[in-house]
């Protein structure tokens, strides 16, 4: 892959079987996403958006075409290697925040480590880390259901970058919260994303969401409508 890109699609195509006949959900796409970008895939439902995030995410595979994440080739990955490499490198954030009910904050923080098996004292100070640059130190021993939805959203973003991963991909990360939140969420992403160069990926249509991106990248009936870079 050449230097400095991280993603890249040539003529991505995705079908999903409709009873007798099937569904195109993307139709060639071609796309590149290069080291640190804050980008997002916007469109409305039903535009393809999600289906490629799921493609670039490794949690399925292209019918035709290709797609490279991190030099990998997604459409050859065996089902162990495809999770190691959602593992090891990507961070997903959930509009449903996905958190475990029963677990605090920190161990929901702490579990993408465990997976890593990366020792205790190290995994601590991991996790206190990614807490503090979401502001939620003081939520430590706390449980989801004690914490508002912007916390929620917050200790999955924790969640998400604790591994300091290559690439952050987001599915309509604000869909659930207030406007205060959603500027607070999307502000820790901003910082994050210029501090550890992480590059994120949304699928969104929130124009809140939509505000803060530095690429802009329209879907439509599954094609590439329109790509825009966002100068400073």
């Amino acid at each position: 892959m050449e230097d400095n890109l991280i993603i890249k699609t040539e003529k991505l195509t995705k079908r999903f079987p409709m009873g007798k006949s099937e569904f195109t959900a993307l139709k060639g796409i071609d796309l590149s996403l290069g080291t640190g970008e804050f980008a997002g895939l916007i469109g409305p439902s039903g535009s393809g958006k999600t289906t490629l995030l799921n493609i670039v995410g490794s949690l399925d595979t292209p019918s035709e075409g290709k797609v490279i994440v991190l030099d990998r080739s997604i459409g050859n990955l065996t089902a162990k290697e495809a999770a190691r490499l959602r593992k090891e490198k990507l961070g997903f954030i959930f509009q449903n925040y996905n958190l475990l009910a029963v677990h605090t904050v920190y161990e929901n923080v702490e579990f993408p480590l465990l997976l890593l098996h990366i020792a205790g004292t190290e995994r601590k100070r991991m996790v206190l880390d990614a807490l503090e640059w979401v502001g939620l130190t003081d939520k430590i021993k706390q449980k989801p259901p004690q914490l508002s939805g912007g916390e929620c959203q917050r200790v999955a973003i924790a969640r998400a970058m604790v591994k300091k991963p290559s690439i952050v991909l987001a599915d309509e990360p604000t869909a659930n919260l207030d406007a205060a939140n959603s500027h607070n969420i999307l502000q820790t992403m901003v910082k994050l994303n210029k501090e550890l160069k992480t590059t994120f990926l949304f699928a969104t249509h929130d124009e809140k969401v939509i505000s803060y991106l530095k690429r802009k990248i329209y879907l439509l009936d599954g094609k590439l409508d329109k790509d825009e870079t966002v100068s400073n």
